[in-house]
């Protein structure tokens, strides 16, 4: 009964792995995110392609179905955080999702970095951290634009600190061995790019300034209209 669990936590975790926040997304904009920039349907790529608040969005979703297979595996498995078995279910759930992320059946094996679901399932397991490090990497992003290495550390802080945590239990030793060793798999263009000098850049601040441009030409022809329908009130006043 135990192994049918295990089973359907994994295919559970990997069909919901296989959704693609961003390929969705970009279909809604009429377009495909993967004839864009380096072609990779993740969050770093949205950004740069449509923008800060889809970027924003896709990180969310992406983060989300490597939450909700890890807390289904949690709770499938104890549910009690003093039980290391509720966190052998977490890793296997939200790791099946970041396998069915990066390999997805759906669209013949082709999808993204895995790097936004392994947010979510880190955020299950280990919150506290999980913002913490995010938070750090994200100033990181901001300050020096590389949204690789800003990956890289965030994979790196909560991979050290999850296996320090459990380093007596093989099972989530392993899972957490696999994970760091594809999260490196899946960024090895990004690494050549880095070593050449020519990895993709993603200025926030570029992008937040476009946001609050936005916010004001929209502010204008807001006042243009008022202004419009002020004068027009006025013309029918004096006609009357």
């Amino acid at each position: 009964m135990e192994i049918l669990n295990y089973i359907a936590l994994i295919l559970c975790g990997y069909f919901l792995g296989n959704i693609s926040s961003a390929k969705i997304i970009s279909r809604i904009k009429h377009d495909d995110i993967t004839k864009h920039g380096s072609g990779n349907p993740g969050s770093m790529n949205m950004l740069r392609t449509f923008g800060l608040k889809l970027g924003i969005l896709t990180l969310f979703f992406d983060a989300l179905k490597g939450a909700i297979p890890a807390l289904i595996g949690f709770f499938m498995f104890g549910g009690d955080v003093a039980n290391e078995m509720s966190y052998v279910g977490l890793y296997i759930g939200g790791a099946s999702a970041v396998m069915g992320h990066c390999f997805p059946v759906f669209y013949k094996f082709k999808g993204g970095k895995g790097v936004a679901t392994m947010l979510g399932m880190f955020a299950v397991a280990e919150p506290y951290w999980a913002i913490v490090v995010f938070v750090v990497c994200f100033l990181y992003l901001v300050i020096f634009d590389y949204g690789a290495l800003a990956s890289f550390l965030f994979i790196t802080a909560l991979t050290v600190i999850e296996g320090y945590k459990f380093h007596d239990n093989i099972v989530i030793t392993i899972i957490l061995f696999i994970l760091y060793f594809f999260m490196w798999f899946m960024h090895r263009g990004n690494i050549t790019r880095l070593l050449v000098g020519k990895e993709n850049k993603v200025n926030f601040i570029d992008k937040l300034k476009k946001i609050g441009n936005k916010n004001k030409d929209l502010t204008r022809k807001e006042r243009k209209k008022i202004r419009k329908e002020k004068s027009r009130e006025e013309k029918e006043r004096e006609i009357g």
